[in-house]
């Protein structure tokens, strides 16, 4: 299901919604334990899980980035910032065990925005197949389908 995307005063928003039949308390620990972490976004380490706690993104040439947490209520919101931009995860519990609400709040839209929206869509696929135990197939064949729809939406 792709995301949701508005404009919000100065801001694009963007919004997944998922459903996971586990308890948040599972779904919390694949977020923000590094080592399951590590299994859906191999480039990010959090270095300190607490408001004010840094996380890493590897850049892949030697480089890293820097991001800054700037909310934490364990185990229902999880919040930092991305370049200009700020992502929120949101869980709460539902019947069937667990919804997450992924939001990215875009200060501006560029050519790489796209990019990052499929790499969120493709992120949550892998976090349902690390939940079920399931092997994670070629994601960079998942992002080719994604990504064409996200530009065009981000371009409207």
């Amino acid at each position: 299901m792709l995301a949701e995307i508005q404009q919000l005063n100065d801001e694009t928003v963007v919004e997944f919604h998922r459903d996971f039949s586990y308890p948040v308390s599972k779904v919390w620990r694949i977020l923000t334990d590094n080592d399951q972490l590590a299994k859906w976004f191999s480039e990010l380490k959090i270095q300190e899980l607490t408001e004010g706690g840094k996380l890493v993104f590897d850049m892949g040439n030697g480089t890293y980035e820097e991001m800054t947490i700037t909310e934490v209520k364990v185990p229902t919101v999880w919040e930092f910032t991305w370049d200009k931009s700020l992502v929120r995860f949101n869980l709460s519990e539902n019947p069937n065990g667990t919804h997450l609400v992924l939001k990215e709040y875009i200060k501006v839209v560029t050519e790489h925005t796209a990019r990052d929206v499929a790499g969120w869509h493709v992120c949550l696929d892998v976090i349902e197949k690390v939940l079920k135990d399931e092997p994670v197939q070629n994601r960079k064949e998942e992002w080719d389908k994604v990504y064409p729809e996200y530009k065009k939406k981000l371009e409207a």
